[in-house]
């Protein structure tokens, strides 16, 4: 059914309202999104700038520490390296690394009760005189302890010579700690079971020692060991 006239007039300003409407927002719209564009290229770049700025900082940071770092390490090794002023050789000066040096000094012994401070210092000994022909035992230091028994086990310092010349062979002074061993039984040289026995604890005897009483006069069956007469100096420390 064809409209009426006035219905066909509201229906004209409905779209002429509608059409005005749709025209009047499409400009705002356009400028709208121009001005966010806008604005976030401009976000973007300032944050491209912070990004830049702080890259630079970093990188000047970097160098600055490999310049300090590079000063520290110099100074470090000029202050390592031995002042020479005198101008003289420096491994003339200076001891060679492979120099000997000397041994260290052996502690001191455990002395029995009453014994002469004496006995805590290795004893010089000197080569004989004449010809040795039987043992003789020389009280050096009287010692107030008990006699030694045979069978017992006693604990002795000693240096051993040669009787001739006087040059050492051996010592127990150089090992450190005295040698314990038992007497008058065969575990030693006949000189030190005969010569041994009945000395009192705290004594330094000296015992000069024919060949055929220590290790024999024929080097050929001594085994390496030392041969002739000996002069030995002995301490004994205890005897149990």
């Amino acid at each position: 059914m064809p409209a009426t006239p006035s219905q066909q007039g509201v229906d004209d300003v409905s779209e002429r309202t509608q059409e005005n409407r749709s025209e009047g927002q499409s400009p705002a719209t356009k400028a709208g999104r121009r001005l966010a564009a806008q604005l976030a290229a401009q976000k973007a770049a300032e944050a491209k700038r912070r990004r830049q700025a702080w890259a630079g900082g970093l990188a000047g940071i970097a160098v600055m520490a490999l310049l300090i770092g590079g000063f520290v390490w110099i100074d470090s090794n000029r202050d390592d390296k031995p002042s020479n002023a005198s101008g003289a050789n420096p491994s003339a000066s200076a001891a060679a690394p492979d120099a000997p040096t000397a041994p260290p000094a052996a502690p001191a012994p455990q002395l029995p009760a009453g014994a002469d401070p004496a006995l805590g210092t290795k004893p010089t000994v000197k080569a004989g005189t004449g010809e040795l022909k039987k043992l003789t035992v020389t009280p050096m230091i009287k010692g107030t302890g008990p006699a030694v028994k045979k069978g017992q086990n006693i604990t002795t310092n000693y240096v051993g010579v040669f009787y001739k010349d006087g040059k050492e062979f051996d010592s127990s002074w150089n090992a450190g700690q005295p040698a314990t061993f038992p007497i008058g039984v065969g575990q030693v040289i006949p000189g030190w079971d005969q010569g041994l026995v009945g000395v009192t604890v705290g004594s330094r005897v000296q015992l000069d020692i024919p060949g055929e009483l220590a290790y024999g006069n024929d080097e050929a069956k001594a085994g390496g060991r030392p041969t002739g007469p000996l002069r030995f100096v002995v301490d004994v420390l205890a005897a149990q």
